[in-house]
């Protein structure tokens, strides 16, 4: 028997305690869920009021990761909030002011004062329209206006047991579990209490008798064909099907017929296993997919009592973001396979941080045992992730314990890179560095990198360099966007939902940014925000877009142009806040283009400001704290291989897989005359460097991130480091010291407090958007363009260092609508040669056919320019065609033909 369908937050720790059941209500429980925890807040609230006059307190915890609050839960989590920039972090006065990211004097300010016990005059409040009072097991509850019985509830200290509610998705009251008794004038009736709003004079009842009875023999119902394997279920100990069965379920079941059978597990994905034996149908992993992800690829099939979870057998659960659905199912029904039998919950520590797989800037439950990083989760942070996380974010924490990990120094030799100790490495990078700057000055010593470090780390390389004059520095890979477009006023998050209109011109979100991907979509379908986007091949979003204006890779400014002078955009433009989402659509494509871009839009918009799309982790970070200067990563890289470098410093980056011009990056490498590489893996790069340092990655080092927003948020070590690796910051005292310098910091501390100080990490806001200058950039007699793009899955160390997702990352591809195949003659599945004015390569394994017709051919690659020597700038009688780039660095037409 099964409930029809009509989601949200399960077992909280403050769950009030049931009635005694039928056997043996007095066993114990797993010390894992049970006794004394130190919760701050709301929880600790909630525990104060002690149990229930009706039996004895079986206090439950979060079953899904907390989604509701900080990880308070988690022993040693940290205590400090997400400190934005510009505001004070230790040591900060008893006053302060929050300055608004965007600027521009729209910001809104909180102020702290302490209390000296002065009288302070009673400030006339008025009453919220909104506010409706309800009775909730006798006592008067005031709740607003349109919320759920269950949320109420919730808020109020009253505990109502659920399975398929989830406060970020619908309620559909799929399980029935929280059925209440609810009396709005015409008598108590049985209600779910996840699908009924309140109204004034509302009397709830969630102890009585029949409550109790109702919901006992929906967990009754609910285990009937159960398998009860908890001894075996990577659930177990944390399970709120199992929680509830002992503090709401009957003690015993008189189902004594035979329980359903299926194979168990089966794999849905190369992440996901699933075991339908244990599914009690909630509809939360469907509605995940379907409502926030946006990928219906999980689906109930069969009916009645042979109703299941499951996938079609050709179309796999390939989703970004399958590891939500395993964190937010309330039994052991999904499992992730990095996870499987590896703890128990009662075996795991915890501590809340920060994922830094890209600038969006998560927050996440890192769990370890025996000093090994098992599992992130998400956690609900209202301003930032809402407690999802992209896959990549989710299980590439293996990566920390990979075997490409660096456990020590090396040096080259005539063997090669041999090991060395610290007290050697150091004193040869340090007569590295004197020598570059005695004998070709600070011109001739270049740093680049440091956006996949902590602000910390940053900060004490760049008050290196700048103790040396260094001054040839820069944390963007030639992928980034320029420091005017940075500048602009800033938008939040958070002001996806409230804009009027979002207007999106960036590299498709879901490959870039997952989860940003995510709060865009919900805003544009729940909160009626209206997107505009500029695309050259479409994107994820495309379908949800209010305008998607597609447009040849080279013409975004005349697309901008006449989009700008049409009136019914204007007019939306000018209908309140807009947020432009601002990135490199196209690799080849110009910084510069894109900063005149958006300045036409703001200078059209009267409320507006920019979230930057910035792939790598910390790049705000990074830049705040001064690893920029004067010439970029294209300008260090060409002086580079023209010999002008002496020595090349590399923050954690891998120059040969991240820059976009793969053979200047090779050309720089080979010529330049020595390389220190700081990583936490060996990579390509590192693989030609003279001294090859070892650092602590993520999970294994405390610090600060800055995400896309400006928003400063803690970063906490977990395990021990690998081997003798050190934090980046660590060893630039180390140089520092050994160079003679003073850098004025002694440790970490003092590098934590000048990133949280006001006179730190501000950007600049200009008061005015100077006039954009429109110039299309294109070639002619071309018949297709190439847009050079990169996929969530890349070259980068962290995901090919992950065995979980090594297999995901597809390496380059080449996406072409089947008719333009057709007519150049390309079946698809054939290898396809690139040729261009720069060179040709070689794209396996094949074609992937794009959704529309376009012109622009889109390459999906990680080391995206070709390098060969071959080229062609005219049309050829071959079965190919010719693709131009877009940019005035790159004028001939590559032709794109079979191989």
């Amino acid at each position: 028997m099964r409930a029809l369908p009509g989601g949200r937050h399960l077992v909280d720790a403050g769950a009030r305690t049931r009635g005694r059941r039928r056997g043996n209500h007095r066993r114990s429980r797993p010390a894992a869920r049970g006794g004394a925890v130190d919760l701050p807040g709301r929880h600790a609230a909630r525990l104060e009021r002690g149990p229930r006059s009706r039996g004895d307190p079986v206090p439950l915890q979060d079953d899904d990761d907390l989604l509701r609050g900080p990880l308070g839960l988690c022993a040693g989590a940290l205590r400090a909030h997400p400190v934005p920039l510009g505001v004070r972090g230790a040591g900060r006065p008893e006053s302060f002011t929050y300055a608004h990211p965007r600027g521009r004097g729209r910001g809104w300010a909180v102020s702290t004062t302490e209390d000296t016990g002065a009288e302070v005059d009673d400030e006339v409040v008025e009453p919220d329209p909104d506010a409706v009072s309800i009775t909730v097991n006798g006592r008067s509850v005031t709740a607003r206006r349109g919320d759920l019985v269950i949320a109420a509830a919730e808020r109020a200290g009253d505990y109502i047991p659920r399975f398929c509610y989830h406060p970020r998705m619908s309620s559909v009251g799929m399980c029935r579990q929280c059925l209440v008794e609810i009396d709005t004038g015409r008598g108590p009736m049985l209600q779910p209490s996840c699908m009924v709003t309140v109204s004034e004079g509302m009397v709830v009842d969630t102890e009585s008798e029949t409550t109790k009875r109702a919901q006992e023999g929906i967990l009754e119902l609910l285990l009937a064909n159960h398998p009860l394997d908890c001894p075996v279920c990577d659930k177990g100990g944390e399970c709120p099907l199992q929680d509830q069965a002992f503090s709401h379920g009957p003690g015993e079941s008189r189902y004594v017929e035979e329980k359903r059978h299926y194979e168990k597990p089966i794999p849905i994905s190369d992440l996901v296993y699933l075991d339908r034996e244990r599914c009690i149908l909630c509809d939360r992993c469907t509605r995940f997919a379907d409502e926030v992800a946006g990928d219906a690829l999980i689906h109930f099939i069969d009916r009645g009592n042979a109703t299941q979870v499951n996938t079609f057998p050709d179309e796999p659960f390939s989703s970004y973001f399958s590891g939500n659905t395993v964190q937010i199912c309330p039994v052991g029904a999904l499992t992730a396979k990095p996870y499987r039998f590896k703890a128990r919950p009662w075996d795991l520590e915890q501590v809340e941080s920060t994922c830094t797989s890209c600038s969006v800037g998560c927050r996440i439950s890192v769990h370890s045992s025996r000093d090994r990083l098992l599992r992130f989760q998400g956690v609900d942070d209202e301003a930032v992730n809402w407690g999802w996380l992209c896959d990549r974010g989710r299980f590439n924490f293996e990566s920390v314990h990979a075997d490409r990990r660096l456990a020590e120094p090396l040096i080259r030799s005539a063997e090669g890179l041999v090991p060395t100790d610290w007290s050697s490495a150091l004193s040869i990078t340090a007569d590295l560095i004197r020598s570059a700057v005695d004998g070709g000055g600070p011109g001739s010593v270049a740093v680049l990198g440091g956006a996949r470090g902590t602000n910390e780390d940053a900060l004490a390389w760049s008050a290196l360099a700048d103790a040396l004059g260094v001054e040839s520095r820069d944390a963007r890979l030639g992928d980034g966007l320029g420091l005017d477009l940075l500048d602009l006023p800033r938008a939040t998050i958070a002001d996806l939902a409230s804009a009027s209109t979002v207007v999106l011109m960036a590299p498709d979100l879901k490959e870039e940014l997952p989860v940003l991907h995510l709060r865009l979509r919900d805003a544009a379908l729940r909160s009626g925000t209206r997107v505009i986007e500029f695309t050259q091949s479409g994107s994820g979003l495309t379908r949800h877009a209010w305008r998607s204006i597609r447009h040849l890779p080279g013409t975004g400014a005349s697309a901008v142009a006449e989009a700008l002078a049409d009136a019914e955009v204007a007019a939306q433009l000018a209908s309140g806040p807009v947020v432009v989402v601002a990135g490199r659509q196209n690799l080849a494509e110009s910084a510069e283009a894109l900063s005149d871009r958006v300045g036409a839009v703001l200078a059209a918009a009267p409320e507006a400001g920019v979230l930057p799309v910035l792939r790598r982790g910390n790049t705000m970070g990074a830049l705040a704290a001064g690893l920029h200067g004067p010439r970029d990563a294209a300008d260090i890289l060409r002086e580079a291989a023209e010999g002008r470098i002496d020595l090349l410093i590399l923050l954690g980056s891998d120059p040969l897989a991240d820059f976009p011009d793969s053979r200047l990056a090779r050309t720089a490498l080979a010529r330049v005359g020595r390389i220190v590489s700081l990583d936490g893996h060996l990579c390509a790069s590192s693989e030609q460097a003279d001294v090859v340092l070892p650092v602590a990655v993520m999970g294994e080092k405390s610090g600060t991130t800055t995400n896309l927003e400006g928003r400063v948020t803690p970063v906490s070590q977990k395990v021990t480091v690998h081997g003798t690796a050190r934090p980046d910051w660590m060893i630039a005292l180390d140089l520092a010291s050994r160079l003679g310098v003073d850098l004025g910091v002694a440790d970490l501390g003092d590098l934590t407090a000048r990133v949280t100080a006001d006179d730190r990490g501000v950007w600049s806001v200009p008061t005015g958007v100077e006039p954009a200058h429109f110039e299309s950039v294109v070639g002619t007699n071309y018949d297709f363009r190439l847009v050079l793009s990169r996929r969530l899955y890349d070259a980068a160390v962290s995901t090919q260092c992950s065995p979980s997702l090594e297999g995901l990352a597809g390496g380059r591809g080449l996406s072409v609508h089947p008719s333009d195949l057709e007519r150049i003659g390309v079946a698809s599945g054939d290898d396809v040669k690139v040729i261009g004015p720069r060179g040709s390569v070689v794209l396996p394994p094949g074609c992937r056919t794009a959704s529309a017709p376009t012109r622009p051919v889109r390459s999906d690659c990680s080391r995206p320019s070709p390098t060969a020597s071959n080229s062609s700038s005219k049309r050829t009688s071959s079965p190919s065609a010719p693709i131009g780039w877009s940019s005035s660095w790159r004028r001939s037409s590559p032709s794109c033909r079979p191989s």
